[in-house]
């Protein structure tokens, strides 16, 4: 179940920028540590596409301007319905 779901942009380190909807969920935190946290990225219809997104590190930015580091885990769907699986790094920005 997510914990979070609204608008959110993906930065690349190329500067490109992907609108779409984060769906993102923390995990108990293990004894002294940060909670993790992942979640999905659907692209908005016509906004930007990341090329070769798998394994590489983004940012996450929520609609405050609060950001967070992911890193793409896989791609599903296809062409017009594809979505990205996050994995979260450090703490979670929502």
């Amino acid at each position: 179940m997510a914990t979070y779901r609204s608008p959110a942009v993906l930065l690349s380190v190329d500067g490109t920028r992907t609108s779409g909807t984060a769906a993102l969920f923390t995990e108990p935190a293990r004894k002294g540590g940060l909670a993790p946290w992942a979640g999905d990225f659907r692209p908005a219809a016509g906004s930007a596409t990341i090329k070769n997104a798998v394994g590489k590190t983004l940012t996450l930015e929520m609609p405050d301007g609060r950001t967070g580091k992911v890193v793409v885990q896989s791609l599903k769907g296809g062409t017009k319905n594809t979505v990205l699986a996050l994995l979260g790094e450090d703490l979670a920005p929502f």
